[in-house]
């Protein structure tokens, strides 16, 4: 971070070069098309961050879809909420967390029935928004086949925008992606025994 300063003028003078800089880069990003978010990294957000976009594309009238792998029956308070609302469709894979079922090829048969949902809306022009929380973890764990997933990606409506979570997130998917953030965990409740608490974590 560079170095404050003080004198009024010379403030005055850095704010001005930086507005230029902004405003020509902002001339430059005329191009209107589906964008794909990749949330990734250890910390605590990634969904909650990709649930705030689908709250702003239904306050703009768009129309979203919702694939959650990997929650299975853990009922949240964003699911209750976004369920109530016109222009969402909301899917959940059946199975829940991997360590919960400890069957492999349950857990592959559950992912690919979710990644049937998931590749019905990206090929679906109607929705201006899909979001795929927790898919990274399919990937990791070899339950889906990356090569055919990024081609569905790869492959969905132009103006459709994109959202995909999950930790430890493939080299192929942070290169298709056009946005990248990774949270870093810099301390949890969770490690200093407090239990996960309603209506912030779920």
């Amino acid at each position: 971070m560079s170095k404050a300063i003080q004198d009024p003028e010379k403030h005055q003078k850095r704010m001005q070069n930086i507005k230029k800089h902004v405003d020509k880069r902002i001339t430059k990003a005329q191009e209107d098309k589906g964008t794909f978010v990749l949330l990734t990294g250890n910390g605590k957000g990634k969904s909650s961050s990709a649930l705030g976009m689908v709250a702003r594309a239904l306050g703009h009238g768009m129309k979203v879809g919702v694939v959650q792998f990997l929650k299975g029956e853990w009922n949240t308070g964003e699911i209750d909420f976004f369920k109530k609302q016109d222009g969402i469709r909301w899917e959940i894979m059946s199975s829940g967390f991997t360590w919960e079922t400890q069957n492999r090829e349950a857990d592959v048969a559950s992912s690919e029935e979710a990644w049937q949902k998931a590749t019905d809306m990206l090929a679906d022009a109607s929705l201006d928004l899909v979001v795929l929380d927790e898919l990274t973890y399919l990937l990791h764990y070899e339950y889906l086949s990356e090569d055919h997933v990024l081609e569905a990606l790869m492959n969905r409506p132009e103006c459709q925008h994109l959202v995909v979570t999950g930790r430890g997130a493939s080299e192929s998917l942070i290169a298709l992606a056009d946005t990248v953030s990774e949270i870093k965990e810099v301390k949890h409740a969770f490690k200093r025994g407090i239990k996960a608490q309603k209506g912030l974590e779920f």
